[in-house]
């Protein structure tokens, strides 16, 4: 039985269909969001998906009106000026303010907007006679607003973090005289809503700090003033700031209308912005100044003074375009508020009750409440999953099954360090810790001595559908529950307690039909996960068993079909030819299979008698390229740089038809390219030794040759038989589908599964090799390399039985011969030594 049978949602999808929106929504995904077809799309916290008809509207504008520089006066520069304004207009109506009260102040972002703050706010100095400036700032910050208070150390001013619990508990009633004499500038920062855990925070505290009645204001004399970080909450929940007059508010205009991205907003009380100051002047910021001398006038408006330079005026039109799409689709940010907290607190009532066979619960979420109310919780869900034994499952191996199932979140601390350590209960010595052991943020170390670095998040936008939370939870189901799935009723009965009427919530929105109709069936019956154990041994039959070479593959274009040789000869880059080129698209960005999964479709072969490459696929003509350009071809190409697992590369084009080739059978304009023969790529890698070896790479991803072990395949297809339970997509794959899976350049006879972990060199015939490396593996070992389709497995089983560390084969380098050594020629049916004195 499906886990989606969990719920039956008939009623349900009726009503929520048309909530909200005013028509079925999924006639306006349809219409609107047509190239997320597929995709489950759960990371709008970072970035939301604009409408099509925003894309339409606003490129029929720009192409029908001719829009100037503001700064000049002729009439497209007065058109611009008037578009300009009405945008600023059009920012504050939505926030419930006007001009009279707030000026709007054009920025790059979010981030911009808080440094722009910092330079100019009048920080004073901490004296012996006098206390000085205070910067605090809530603990759940994202890196942007904590980033400043470099700029208010610099200036001698005192950063002061402050936790939730501190704001909380501390109040005060009564406010000194003194108040009115001390006017020493102070600045209170803290999220409308986290970006880590969705918590709102009250907006009613901007009264509270401005008037000095909640902490930190009781404790330092002065003039508070509050910095209402939005960025977050503004993207599915409305403000009114007639109700919450903060001094200062920083958004970013993608997070709410997806586009355009690298604009944003400082919303500025008109009472506070006299105390700002610049030194720094350009463009229309100076009303007039002398070459000659030190004098400056800043501009009377408060946009134009701090608006350096010409801003960004073909974004900002795209603005007034996002602010009509999203009230002609949505009826406004009640509507989203109401829609995207239905969806998010669908998916934590089962994520939060979801168990394994055992009764341990799958997922640990990261809520300060229970998604009880969306005045207090936003649409982010941030959780970790755990097994079966209660060990937490790494975000990465989470994150590669997800991208499997073309299903997008956000994992580490999502630029929140202060959130992530309290909700993770991790020390500053335990992050100090993590850094040593190599984890930086952004990166894929998921577990250091087994505590989690980070999380996974999920969040939704306006456009998100009930069948999104589905096949997220499906997915979790599948791949992450020990079978079978079972339910904490009593957990959900308690959930199901919280009624829409006591949230202050319409009818018949989500929130109510979902207390009626989840989860009628506490236990879904499936197979037994059988035991694994013994499926990672051999007997030995008393007999010293060998290894051999059984396979050898060359893969001429990056990311395209193999090539199976039975000898092929060894360059100074690895096989020879063998990732000599790559397909990139009209960007200039390679592509891979991990977005454009037709490449293994594309069968390229070297043909070395005759000196040319052969381009081959089904309803494509064959053609030929020469292997290597001539002197005329060289000279006619453009030389260009693209990038190669972050390393730069020099690449030279390969021409017209090669391209139209590549372009007709991948639908979408790409360009074939090869690297430059005369350019120069280091490995990066380490050896056994700790050395880095010199050794140069073609367009490989980390080294120059990957090996697998055969016995390391049988299992896998063991562990997928065990695994096996039915359903969709479950078929067992045979081993030499597995085997073009995981795309190895050397395939050998093993005697143990994965003994070639503990290798550090061996030696294929008479050429020695140095391990450099495990290799990671990721949702491309999902594509079928002879159908382009993705399926689940071996990921899923590879990320059970490998646990922390989902890794599959090692790397090779060849080791530096001397330069009269002849050149070598690896055979298929060669003699695999591993060099049992280096052996780690």
């Amino acid at each position: 039985m499906d886990f989606t049978k969990l719920c039956t949602f008939e009623t349900f999808q009726q009503v929520w269909r048309h909530y909200g929106h005013g028509r079925d929504l999924r006639e306006v995904v349809e219409e609107e969001f047509t190239r997320i077809k597929g995709i489950t799309y759960l990371d709008h916290a970072a970035a939301t998906l604009y409408p099509e008809s925003l894309i339409r509207d606003y490129c029929k504008d720009i192409s029908s009106n001719v829009y100037g520089n503001p700064h000049s006066l002729n009439p497209s520069s007065k058109l611009t000026s008037d578009v300009v304004e009405r945008v600023r207009y059009r920012v504050l109506q939505h926030f419930n303010t006007t001009p009279e009260e707030y000026s709007v102040i054009f920025t790059s972002g979010c981030t911009a907007s808080l440094k722009l703050l910092a330079e100019s706010f009048p920080w004073r100095p901490q004296t012996e006679n006098e206390a000085g400036s205070r910067f605090c700032f809530l603990t759940d910050s994202h890196t942007s607003v904590v980033g400043m208070r470099g700029v208010t150390s610099a200036c001698g001013a005192v950063a002061l973090p402050v936790s939730p619990q501190e704001v909380e508990n501390k109040a005060k009633d009564d406010i000194k005289g003194e108040d009115i004499i001390c006017q020493t500038p102070h600045l209170f920062c803290y999220p409308a809503q986290s970006n880590f855990s969705g918590r709102k925070y009250p907006l009613s505290h901007v009264k509270g700090i401005q008037t000095r009645r909640l902490y930190p204001a009781c404790d330092h004399h002065g003039r508070w003033l509050v910095l209402l970080d939005a960025a977050s909450h503004v993207s599915c929940s409305p403000l009114n700031l007639q109700d919450c007059p903060a001094d200062f508010i920083p958004i970013s205009f993608y997070k709410m209308f997806g586009f355009p991205t690298g604009l944003g907003a400082l919303l500025v009380h008109n009472n506070a912005a006299s105390i700002l100051k610049k030194t720094y002047f350009g463009g229309g910021t100076a009303a007039a100044y002398l070459v000659g001398e030190d004098y400056y006038v800043h501009a009377a408006n408060i946009s134009d003074r701090f608006e350096d330079g010409t801003v960004s005026f073909l974004d900002i039109i795209a603005v007034n375009h996002g602010f009509e799409a999203l009230y002609r689709i949505t009826g406004g940010m009640h509507s989203i508020q109401q829609h995207t907290f239905g969806l998010a607190r669908y998916t934590y009532m089962l994520l939060s009750c979801l168990c394994h066979g055992n009764g341990q619960p799958v997922a640990q979420i990261y809520t300060e409440g229970q998604f009880a109310s969306p005045t207090t919780q936003g649409a982010i869900m941030s959780f970790n999953l755990k097994d079966s034994g209660g060990q937490i499952i790494g975000y990465s191996q989470v994150d590669r099954m997800a991208s499997l199932f073309n299903i997008h979140v956000r994992t580490g601390c999502f630029c929140n360090t202060g959130a992530c350590q309290f909700f993770l209960g991790l020390s500053d010595q335990q992050m100090r810790r993590n850094l040593q052991a190599g984890h930086v943020c952004g990166d894929n170390m998921d577990l250091v001595d087994g505590r989690p670095t980070g999380s996974v998040r999920v969040s939704f936008g306006y456009m998100s559908t009930f069948e999104d939370c589905q096949k997220f939870l499906k997915f979790v189901a599948d791949c992450f529950v020990e079978k079978p799935v079972t339910v904490d009723q009593e957990r959900l009965e308690k959930l199901k307690t919280t009624t829409a009427a006591s949230q202050g919530l319409k009818r018949n929105t989500p929130i109510e039909i979902i207390h009626g109709g989840v989860c009628k069936e506490e236990q879904i019956e499936k197979p037994t996960e059988p035991s694994l154990e013994g499926l990672g041994h051999r007997e030995s039959n008393g007999t010293e068993e060998i290894h051999r070479l059984t396979n050898i593959y060359i893969y001429p274009i990056k990311s395209c079909g193999a090539q199976e040789v039975d000898n092929w000869p060894v360059g100074p880059l690895g096989f020879l030819y063998d990732r000599c080129w790559m397909v990139v698209n009209g960007n200039g960005v390679c592509l891979s299979q991990k977005r454009t999964p037709r490449l293994c479709l594309i069968s390229p072969q070297v043909r070395l008698s005759s000196n040319e490459l052969i381009l081959q696929a089904a309803g494509m003509d064959t053609i030929s390229l020469p292997l290597e350009n001539t002197a005329q071809m060289h000279s006619s190409c453009q030389v260009s740089q693209s990038k190669v697992c972050g390393d730069r590369v020099e690449t030279v084009d390969c021409g017209e038809k090669a391209a139209s080739w590549f372009s007709e059978f991948l639908g979408q304009p790409c360009r074939l390219i090869r690297l430059n023969p005369e350019f120069t790529r280091n490995m990066k890698k380490r050896g056994a030794s700790g050395a880095a070896p010199s050794t140069s790479l073609s367009l490989v991803n980390e080294a120059q040759f990957l090996i697998i072990n055969r016995a390391s395949v049988t299992l896998i297809q063991k562990l997928m038989s065990s695994r096996q339970d039915g359903s969709e997509g479950d078929e067992l794959l045979d081993a030499q589908n597995v085997i073009s899976r995981f795309r190895a350049n050397l395939v050998v006879t093993g005697v143990e599964p994965f003994e070639e972990d503990n290798w550090s060199h061996l030696i294929i015939g008479d050429t020695r090799f140095v391990v450099t490396g495990q290799c990671g593996r990721c949702q491309m070992v999902g594509v079928d390399q002879e159908t382009g389709l993705r399926t689940k497995e071996p990921l899923m089983s590879l990320s059970v039985y490998r646990k922390g560390k989902v890794t599959f084969g090692v790397y090779l380098t060849r080791e530096q011969a001397e330069s009269s050594t002849p050149a070598h020629v690896l055979s298929v049916g060669s003699l695999v030594r591993p060099d049992m004195q280096s052996l780690k």
